[in-house]
């Protein structure tokens, strides 16, 4: 068996730890930012967020097409952005497409904000329509990790308005799963709740590999020890909240 260490600084790391209004980034580590676009040195992401991003674009031919228009954010940014949209676009806008700083995905690496190229592109709500190349991305982003993150319809779930612009990447087959349900990332989180460590996991099977997706809460005040299969490839990432999402692969 493989052993595993959690401890609590954990919690607040990973690919699918939920930022939202209620719940503020903790981890404010930047060490895994690299350029999204080797053109541009504005747009940083994680890196594996920012690999699968490159992917699905050289793979649709669509570089030309859809430009890059906000990854990472630092707290002073973030802070610079909604002041300034206060100022400009009023509260009543400014809460419906502006998170307040520390509680905006783009401070996570994981968020980017994607638009039509076009002469004039607006940075806080760029065209990203339901047609052409941008419903072609839509489509195919979850096949590489990403999801439309503020969904039509979820406005009461998430807290923030549609934004067809928005994608985050979770990592697949979170992404998949999700697309399947219809999940926001917030429905996401408590679905997986009910496939627990050492009780009933979730069970997919993707090109000959079986993967398991379970939730651990975290019960002690220090670290915890799990004990996990030889023969299996794990991922693992925190909910930002109270525990851990673990995604475990294994050959048929």
């Amino acid at each position: 068996m493989k052993t595993l260490t959690l401890t609590k600084n954990d919690i607040y790391t990973g690919n699918l730890v939920l930022v939202n209004a209620k719940l503020p980034l903790v981890s404010h580590s930047n060490n895994g930012l690299i350029f999204a676009d080797a053109k541009r040195s504005d747009i940083l992401m994680e890196r594996g967020a920012a690999t699968a991003l490159s992917r699905i674009l050289c793979d649709m031919n669509c570089i030309e097409e859809i430009v890059l228009v906000s990854g990472y954010r630092s707290e002073d940014e973030q802070e610079h952005i909604y002041s300034c949209s206060m100022r400009d676009n009023g509260k009543r806008f400014t809460e419906k497409y502006v998170a307040l700083p520390n509680h905006s995905e783009h401070q996570t690496g994981f968020a980017i904000d994607l638009g039509l190229k076009k002469d004039d592109i607006d940075f806080i709500r760029p065209d990203f329509p339901y047609e052409g190349i941008c419903n072609e991305f839509r489509k195919k982003a979850p096949k590489y990790g990403f999801i439309e993150r503020y969904q039509s319809g979820k406005e009461d779930v998430t807290g923030i308005a549609h934004e067809p612009w928005h994608f985050r990447y979770v990592g697949y087959p979170h992404s998949e799963i999700m697309s399947k349900y219809d999940f926001s990332l917030e429905e996401y989180i408590e679905f997986i709740k009910n496939y627990t460590y050492g009780e009933e996991h979730l069970k997919i099977t993707r090109n000959k590999q079986e993967i398991e997706i379970f939730y651990v809460p975290f019960l002690s005040s220090e670290q915890m020890t799990l004990h996990l299969p030889e023969h299996s490839f794990y991922q693992v990432s925190g909910n930002n909240e109270d525990g851990f999402i673990i995604t475990q692969w294994r050959e048929q």
